[in-house]
């Protein structure tokens, strides 16, 4: 699908339904389990899975294991220092980071997981727009190669990961339908949107708000549309990532 909507100058020379320019570095640390370095244009989040032998007091005796994350957006990862979260965290921090729990947990069996903790440790190093959504795409390779690690340990007799985990944002401005908004789009934009799938294309989650202005039923099909192509395109980079050898940018 091309968006045929006039084209004004967008980051990376790219089309209105076009990506920006998408890595995933695995390996990325060598004291976890499983870590990425994913790359959205200039954004760039290091994700980490770590692996503890245990669950919360709530889920003891279960049987079953637990996937979560956290996020955080590092000092001088913007161009106006970020202070850091030493008090509490922000309402838009932990409303992040039980996104990208929630769209993790969609995709593990926690049967399979016995009781076992998955923490998705999720830093933004450079942020310029859509952080969130490649948080959720880079620590989805983090816990693959967590998980292909904790089974060839013996540590799981079947591999929990059911299935992928891609998102993407998608916005409307000026106008214009947008895929995968920079800062500068993401901050004007009339309409902002976060999609979260799995690997069958079904949605684990949607993110809609009408930021300046209303929409109606056939322009949220039309966003979807313009996010369905995004989202082929990451389950794609996604797989080719986790077929490479670790430490391979791709």
């Amino acid at each position: 699908m091309t968006i045929s909507n006039p084209l004004t100058a967008r980051s990376f020379d790219r089309a209105p339904d076009g990506l920006r320019p998408v890595s995933f570095t695995r390996g990325y640390l060598k004291s976890v389990f499983g870590s990425c370095l994913v790359e959205f244009g200039d954004t760039r989040v290091l994700c980490a899975a770590s692996i503890d032998e245990n669950v919360p007091a709530w889920r003891k005796g279960s049987g079953k294991g637990w996937v979560t994350a956290e996020y955080a957006m590092l000092p001088a990862s913007t161009s106006q220092r970020t202070r850091r979260e030493i008090h509490g965290q922000q309402g838009r921090t932990q409303e992040i980071q039980r996104l990208i729990g929630r769209s993790l947990r969609a995709v593990v069996d926690l049967n399979a997981l016995g009781e076992t903790t998955i923490t998705l440790d999720c830093d933004v190093i450079q942020a310029d727009g859509g952080t969130r959504t490649a948080a959720i795409c880079g620590a989805w390779v983090a816990l693959h190669d967590a998980l292909a690690t904790w089974k060839e340990a013996g540590k799981l007799k079947a591999d929990p990961l059911l299935d992928q985990v891609a998102a993407v944002s998608v916005g409307m401005v000026d106008g214009r339908l947008l895929l995968d908004l920079d800062y500068r789009e993401d901050s004007r934009a009339e309409i902002d949107m976060n999609l979260v799938i799995n690997g069958k294309g079904e949605f684990i989650e949607l993110q809609g708000t009408g930021e300046q202005t209303t929409f109606d039923r056939a322009r949220l099909d039309a966003l979807l549309d313009v996010g369905n192509i995004g989202l082929t395109q990451l389950l794609e980079l996604q797989r080719k990532a986790v077929s490479a050898p670790l430490g391979v940018e791709e």
